[in-house]
Formats: C-alpha cells, sequence, structure tokens
C-alpha cells in the first residue's frame, strides 16, 4: 500500500551501527525477487523492536518493512522470524489483521542475517497503555479494539488456516516455562531471587486442564497498529514468540499493563491511575470482557497465570539486558527494559503468593 509519513508508526532514525548491512545488496535482491518492487531506496531503523531489528523500506512507489534476526551470537531457538512469517501468512488467509507478508528470505549472503518484507500498515501506535491526548470514550474503545483482536485470535481455527503443525498442540504451560527457565538462565546477568522462586513454584502449581489456540506471547498494545481515526486493529504485530499455545497465558500477558507502574521509561503500565477518570477498564472488567467473546463463564486460577505472564516478561527482559551488555541489543532503549526484569520477576512472584 501507498502510505504517507505517520509521527506513530515512522518513528525512525539512522540505522545504528551494530545493524547495519549492504543496503545495496537488499535493493538489487528485491528487485530481482519481490514483484513491483523497485529503487532507490531510503532505509531506516524504527526505534522500537527489542528483538528483531526492523526497518522501513521507502522507495518512490511505496513503503515496506523489513525485519532481520540481530548480528552476533543467539540464544537457542530465539529470534525466529521464519516462524513470524509463517504465522502472518496463515493468519492473513483467515482475514486477522496482520501487515500483508511478501517474501522471506534465508540466505544470510544478502544482508547477513535471514529476513523478511512486509507491508509498511499506515496507523496508528500507542507505546503508553494509559493513551495520553485521547479522550475516555476514545480510550475505552482502544482497549475493547485490543480486546476483541485478542478474542478474534483465540478463536481462529489453526488447522484451517495451515498452522496445525505450527506447535505442539499440548502442554504449552509446561514447555513455556521450561522453555523461559533456560532462556533466562542462558542469559543471567545477576541473582534474582524471585526468579529462582518462580521457577520452583511454576511447575508445581500449574492448573489441570489444556487449550489450544494460536499464542501471540507478546500481545501488548505496542505490538499493535490502530486505524488513524477509528479504534479498530488494522494489524498485529511481532510474531516472533507465537505458537500454538494456551490462550489464558496470552491474555495474562496482554493484562500485565494494570500491575506495572506508570511512567516508566519502558513497559510503562497503568500502576496508580485513576482508571474510572481516564475511561480505562480494570483488569477484571477486561478479563470479563474477553470471558464473555470466548465463550467462558469464567477464568479459573488467574494469579498463576498472571505469575506465569510476569515471569515470561521477566525472562524476556533479562535477555534484552543480556544483549545490551554485548553491545547488540536491537532497541536503543534496551537498557531501561533490560533493568525492569528484576521489578518484574517481583510482581510475578507477588501474583504466585496471592494464588
Amino acid at each position: 500500500m501507498t502510505t504517507k509519513p505517520n509521527p506513530g508508526k515512522t518513528d525512525t532514525g539512522a540505522v545504528r551501527e551494530a545493524h547495519r548491512f549492504d543496503e545495496g545488496a537488499l535493493v538489487s535482491y528485491l528487485t530481482a525477487t519481490l514483484p513491483g518492487f523497485r529503487g532507490p531506496a531510503a532505509i531506516k531503523q524504527f526505534k522500537g523492536g527489542q528483538s528483531n531489528p526492523t526497518f522501513l523500506i521507502d522507495t518512490p512507489d511505496r513503503r515496506y518493512v523489513l525485519r532481520k534476526k540481530p548480528p552476533g551470537t543467539l540464544l537457542p531457538s530465539a529470534h525466529a522470524i521464519e516462524r513470524e512469517y509463517k504465522v502472518m501468512a496463515g493468519l492473513k488467509s483467515a482475514g486477522f489483521p496482520v501487515a500483508t507478508p511478501h517474501l522471506l528470505c534465508e540466505d544470510t549472503s544478502i544482508i547477513g542475517t535471514a529476513f523478511y518484507v512486509m507491508d509498511f500498515v499506515e496507523g496508528r501506535i500507542f507505546w503508553d497503555p494509559a493513551l495520553p491526548g485521547l479522550s475516555p470514550d476514545e480510550r475505552a474503545g482502544i482497549f475493547d479494539a485490543m480486546n476483541d483482536t485478542l478474542a478474534r485470535l483465540h478463536t481462529v481455527d489453526w488447522r484451517a488456516a495451515g498452522l496445525a503443525d505450527y506447535g505442539k498442540p499440548d502442554n504449552y504451560i509446561g514447555r513455556q516455562i521450561d522453555r523461559w527457565t533456560r532462556q533466562y538462565q542462558a542469559a543471567r546477568t545477576e541473582p534474582m531471587p524471585a526468579m529462582d522462586r518462580l521457577i520452583e513454584w511454576l511447575p508445581a502449581n500449574r492448573p489441570p486442564g489444556d487449550e489450544t489456540a494460536i499464542a501471540h506471547g507478546d500481545f501488548r498494545i505496542d505490538n499493535m497498529i490502530f486505524h488513524p481515526t477509528e479504534p479498530r486493529v488494522l494489524a498485529v504485530l511481532d510474531w516472533e514468540l507465537s505458537t500454538l499455545g494456551h490462550p489464558l497465558a496470552d491474555l495474562a500477558y496482554n493484562c500485565m499493563i494494570w500491575h506495572l507502574p506508570t511512567g516508566q521509561k519502558a513497559l510503562t503500565g497503568l500502576g496508580g491511575l485513576d482508571l474510572a477518570a481516564l475511561g480505562l477498564p480494570t483488569e477484571d472488567a477486561y478479563v470479563a470482557a474477553y470471558a464473555r467473546r470466548t465463550g467462558r463463564a469464567g477464568i479459573d486460577n488467574w494469579r498463576f497465570y498472571m505469575a506465569f505472564g510476569l515471569f515470561r516478561i521477566a525472562a524476556i527482559a533479562e535477555g534484552v539486558r543480556a544483549r545490551a551488555l554485548q553491545g547488540n541489543a536491537s532497541s536503543a532503549d534496551a537498557d531501561a527494559v533490560g533493568g525492569m526484569a528484576p521489578l518484574l520477576a517481583e510482581l510475578g512472584w507477588q501474583q504466585a503468593r496471592l494464588a
């Protein structure tokens, strides 16, 4: 699609030194392989994205977005952009709002890492979940659209979307606890007693039963592009952590903003705000709306899922901190995100004690 500059999504700058690549080689490759692509192309880097560097490609005809793996030594199974591409293609076919994916290139000789190219989508990205600058009614509409989109994702027929082999359709919670325990321990930069407690508590308190849906894994308000003027989600972004998984783990991760303090440089939340005055729902109201949309009478064991969600983001943040110390983090505010890891672990342990 042809777009015009947008202050929400096009918050870009020069490609950072650690993420530079051969732009001429990329343009030559895309000219030869992507129908309709022609240079010259101006390439800039988006400010967001803690894991996979993301770039805007501006050509005379249209804009594209490129996502690539970061340079350097990577943690096992991390930065799987091939999986991002696969799930986006499947969800696009199912009518779910994602940017149209165009091509996946796994040939590392082009720009040094695997990458894919998708459409640039014109719209708004909200970096602060308190939605400053909007009216209470607008805020309510945005949160309702986010809730509706998550419920839609969890009701997609993943088999019909060609994603039956996208993950193991059972024991998601157990496997995720194991995965993020390993990732955390591989990336750990300092002792975190709360994480050690969660690593022991979570497997011992896993609720009975299981469910399977497409789980985004990083479903936050800043991973969505909203319509320029309407409370409507045009595209969900950043599918790196997606898999076949438990929908309530996705919901809990989405709800972590009610537990995070406001005013942070990174991972800011709604803690301490007057939600009613702002037009924002309470966590209970948001969870109840999701339950209605997915045909549930209610949600049992909610504190477990919240503890699990905060454990996951703590492990992710610790990985960001490790990459920042190595000098190859993909975002300029990686230090701020990584510095949140101890707080996130403490918040997760608080939820565990309430369960």
